[in-house]
């Protein structure tokens, strides 16, 4: 099994910027893709960006031109670094791993991202 955890998240204005990060540990040889994904409360989870193996990257048409995701090997972590953040990226992110076989990790905890006017 993949396990993922968040990091980074916090209180900024808009405008500004945050880099998460999302450091897997577990069977990450079994990874196909990263993906970040952001929850409001009361609101389904969503897209916002994916990096495969491979280095392909797309995002949510929401995340482009933003935010960018990219990714450590050595250190099995992939990024999310935020740009222009708008009061509207408020929301709790979570990463998540696309393993071989379509299965996925243990979704973590989360990392509260919010953005004030």
């Amino acid at each position: 099994q993949v396990q993922l955890v968040e990091s980074g998240g916090g209180l900024v204005q808009a405008g500004g910027s945050l880099r998460l990060s999302c450091a897997a540990s577990g069977s990450t040889f079994s990874i196909v893709a990263i993906v970040w994904y952001r929850q409001v409360a009361g609101k389904q989870r969503e897209l916002v960006a994916r990096i495969t193996n491979g280095g392909s990257t797309d995002y949510a048409d929401s995340a482009r031109g933003r935010f960018t995701i990219s990714r450590d090997n050595a250190k099995n972590t992939v990024y999310l670094q935020m740009n222009s953040l708008k009061p509207e990226d408020t929301a709790v992110y979570y990463c998540n791993a696309i393993l071989f076989g379509s299965s996925m990790g243990s979704w973590g905890q989360g990392t509260q991202v919010t953005v004030s006017s």
